[in-house]
């Protein structure tokens, strides 16, 4: 792989829209090809038979059971509410948006 250079760091800031001085144009240049150099030594790692994972570790879900209970009427509900309109709960258009 190519060295990066500052004229592409610039490149692909003047593509994000990005402003940089020259100071953040060498700082970044440093930085990225740190970074670069970092993701070529882990293309260099035998991973033949390593299964690919989301997650370093197991993952357990803590959330409760999902189970059906009892809920609040939705005639009640909508009483409840500012305003309501053909069973469900009306709510100011926002301005701009068609209807």
């Amino acid at each position: 792989m190519s060295a990066l250079t500052r004229e592409d760091v610039a490149k692909v800031a003047r593509l994000a829209r990005l402003s940089l001085s020259d100071e953040e144009l060498d700082t970044f240049t440093e930085q990225l090809s740190k970074v670069l150099k970092h993701a070529e030594d882990l293309n260099a790692l035998n991973l033949d038979g390593v299964r690919a994972t989301a997650h370093p570790f197991g993952l357990i879900n803590v959330v409760r059971a999902d189970v059906v209970g009892a809920s609040i009427d939705r005639e009640e509900v909508l009483a409840m509410a500012p305003d309501a309109d053909d069973g469900r709960f009306a709510v100011p258009r926002i301005v701009g948006e068609a209807p």
